[in-house]
């Protein structure tokens, strides 16, 4: 593999993972929010899932989200008689979300986009020290 197929497949990961750190973002911003209609549904979480890309041209395997889809977990019931999103017998839907969880995925994330940059700038830098040695 030469090195532009390198940072061809590193700039892959580091779409991938932007992209799932967007997703996950969304995820923790409506991981409050309840339904806008009494026995409505909540916020449901939303999960990337990546697959794997062969480039045609040069033969170079990268990464491509696959779909993201709605996480099909339960929603968290509470009693909450007054509110406005209560359902007939009080109850609320919460939306599927675990902050834990989240913060976690993002973690791991911004971890995956940090090793595609440190892959890209080794390339950078193995090509700037050829060009050194050929002048």
């Amino acid at each position: 593999m030469d090195l532009k197929n390198s940072v061809e497949v590193s700039a892959s990961g580091l779409r991938a993972q932007s992209l799932r750190m967007r997703i996950i973002a969304e995820n923790l911003a409506n991981a409050d929010s309840v339904a806008t209609t009494p026995g409505g549904q909540p916020y449901r979480r939303r999960v990337a899932t990546f697959e794997s890309e062969v480039d045609r041209a040069s033969g170079a395997q990268g990464v491509s989200i696959r779909s993201i889809e709605g996480d099909k977990s339960a929603f968290q019931r509470v009693y909450q008689p007054g509110n406005p999103a209560a359902d007939a017998t009080g109850y609320v839907l919460r939306p599927n979300v675990n902050s834990l969880v989240e913060s976690a995925d993002m973690k791991a994330a911004q971890r995956a986009y940090e090793a595609n940059l440190n892959a890209i700038e080794a390339a950078k830098g193995m090509t700037m020290r050829t060009i050194d040695l050929l002048k």
